[in-house]
């Protein structure tokens, strides 16, 4: 069964940058949207940032300006490149996308397992 593997994470001091990764962990036939989702200690998931297949990105106002999303389509690889990094930012990051295994299947909802960024001094 087709999962997303989330790379990327780490310790980074305020102000650095870091950028994640997300990648199908088998071969797929196409990939639709794709997002971003954040989870802090005690608190829900949150929505990052989302890039539809032909490239349109929406962002959350609490990362806007600071936070890229980008996507290989020829890789099925989605990015995330952030920027600015607060301590608010620390949470578990996790990426989301609608795939199809084949041609003849539907889209379906996938979910990575995360990848925790800390931002600390």
């Amino acid at each position: 069964q087709v999962q997303l593997v989330e790379c990327g994470g780490g310790l980074v001091q305020p102000g650095g940058s870091l950028r994640l990764l997300c990648t199908p962990s088998t071969s797929i036939f196409s990939i639709d949207d794709m997002g971003w989702y954040r989870q802090a200690p005690g608190k829900e998931r949150e929505l990052v940032g989302i890039i539809a297949s032909a490239g349109g990105t929406g962002y959350a106002d609490s990362v806007r300006g600071r936070f890229a999303i980008s996507r290989d389509n020829a890789e099925n690889t989605m990015y995330l490149q952030m920027g600015s990094l607060k301590p608010e930012d620390t949470a578990v990051y996790y990426c989301n996308a609608k795939i199809r295994t084949s041609w003849y299947s539907e889209y379906r909802e996938v979910w990575g397992q995360g990848t925790l960024v800390t931002v600390s001094s």
